[in-house]
């Protein structure tokens, strides 16, 4: 999570299950919060979207989504 950061208090509704894990967490002592946790995954989920429209750019630029094909290189190439 980001330090010095200003923080804004919200309620959310999550599922019974995600919650619990997120108090596991807590507990097991690897998140200082829940807070904290949710606002990690959620600072994840940001730049994955960043990352996403920055490919997006980017194929854009040249020549558009991968074929099937293309897809199919990439993931032989690392080995899936």
């Amino acid at each position: 999570m980001i330090t010095g950061m200003t923080t804004t208090k919200i309620a959310v509704s999550l599922p019974s299950q995600l919650v619990a894990h997120a108090k596991a967490v807590v507990q097991a002592g690897n998140a200082p919060s829940v807070s904290a946790y949710v606002a990690d995954a959620l600072e994840k989920k940001k730049e994955w979207e960043d990352l996403r429209s920055l490919l997006d750019e980017m194929l854009a630029e040249t020549g558009g989504p991968l074929t099937d094909d293309e897809f199919k290189a990439a993931d032989r190439e690392i080995g899936r």
